[in-house]
């Protein structure tokens, strides 16, 4: 049996859960249902889209054309990634500039943006 932080392949895999990224902030973060929807929207064809190149690469398709999906992919994570940005500055932060804790919520950001941006 394949422990279940294992790929299938026997490769260790790191797991970071929504929960698991919950102790990076000290206030809730509350969102409109519609923008969640946009957002999971948005994952679920990239999960979809991730499916499709593995079935390519079982498939044994030509490398250039597994590539080019693969930056499909890159780009679709990318503009999420922005939403989630966009969202965080638009909401967030204005939620915790009215709260006087602003300090604390840039600080978590950049510490966001310091593992995002490698």
């Amino acid at each position: 049996m394949i422990p279940s932080n294992h790929s299938q392949d026997g490769q260790r895999q790191e797991h970071h859960s929504v929960s698991d990224s919950n102790h990076y902030h000290s206030q809730p973060h509350v969102h409109s249902e519609a923008s969640l929807r946009k957002i999971i929207n948005r994952l679920s064809r990239i999960e979809g889209h991730i499916r499709g190149i593995k079935t390519m690469v079982q498939e044994n398709r030509p490398c250039p054309e597994v590539l080019v999906q693969i930056a499909a992919v890159r780009g679709a994570v990318d503009r999420v990634a922005r939403l989630i940005l966009d969202e965080h500055l638009s909401e967030c932060i204005t939620r915790a500039a009215l709260e006087g804790n602003i300090e604390t919520e840039i600080e978590e950001l950049k510490a966001a943006l310091d593992r995002f941006i490698l």
